[in-house]
């Protein structure tokens, strides 16, 4: 057909026994996997069992995470995959953690509550549009605005600290601080601030002995209250593009 996209350059389509272009599965195991564990996610947060949707999201962007570098490691990318990830991560952290948290406290607040989780999800979803768009465009040490899986991580993060900890969600403002946090993660992630992408890292180099004992040290960290550690370094990461911005204005008028 003529409006039919052009394959990747380097790339051959791969024509299916029914005429269709076939796809690479491997990659699109993964993709797969971090969907369904999206949609899992969606079905207990109706089923009023937070915790395990939390869990869920975060299983999800482990997943979104191998399925690009499979792809890679596999020479198996095609735009299909790519599409087909784009699609994937609006439901597993665009639409996934915005019923999450409406289900969960943000539909006590009312008009407030669901628009919250509106600017949520449209942030979402307006980041990977973007996303998709400046391929190849931008600084690769940098993401434009907090990505999308670093927002999910930061609201399910939350939600399984409280579920965890039995925080009972009438106290301590759970509502409104889970409000604003899905405020803060919707325009965080359309906004311009940098954010570190970590795709400079070189895991084929060598590193000093020292590096070894910080990343088992971390290991331990996150064993000892995985719910508490892995929110205080979400956080971290959702706060550090504000930090790297400040640096980059404060130092601006000495370069």
């Amino acid at each position: 057909m003529a409006d039919d996209p052009a394959p990747l350059p380097g790339l051959r389509p791969r024509i299916g026994p029914l005429g269709g272009r076939g796809i690479y599965l491997l990659p699109n195991l993964f993709t797969t996997a971090a969907l369904f564990a999206g949609f899992y996610a969606i079905v207990q947060a109706m089923n009023g069992r937070f915790e395990q949707a939390a869990i869920a999201i975060l299983v999800a962007i482990v997943l979104d995470g191998l399925d690009g570098r499979v792809a890679r490691l596999t020479r198996t990318q095609s735009a299909f995959g790519a599409e087909y990830d784009s699609l994937s991560d609006m439901v597993s952290m665009g639409a996934a953690p915005a019923l999450v948290m409406y289900e969960w406290v943000l539909k006590d607040l009312g008009r407030f509550g669901w628009i919250a989780a509106f600017v949520y999800c449209v942030g979402a979803a307006l980041r990977l549009a973007r996303f998709n768009v400046n391929l190849g465009a931008i600084d690769k040490r940098f993401f434009q605005g907090l990505p999308s899986p670093a927002a999910a991580a930061l609201v399910a993060g939350f939600v399984w600290l409280a579920s965890d900890n039995k925080i009972p969600v009438s106290s301590y403002g759970i509502p409104w601080i889970t409000g604003f946090l899905a405020i803060y993660a919707g325009v965080t992630m359309v906004s311009n601030v940098p954010f570190y992408s970590f795709k400079d890292i070189n895991l084929r180099k060598s590193v000093p002995f020292a590096t070894v004992l910080f990343i088992v040290l971390g290991f331990v960290l996150v064993s000892s209250d995985p719910p508490i550690v892995l929110f205080l370094l979400f956080c971290g990461y959702g706060v550090s593009g504000y930090v790297l911005w400040a640096l980059g204005r404060r130092l601006k008028p000495f370069a």
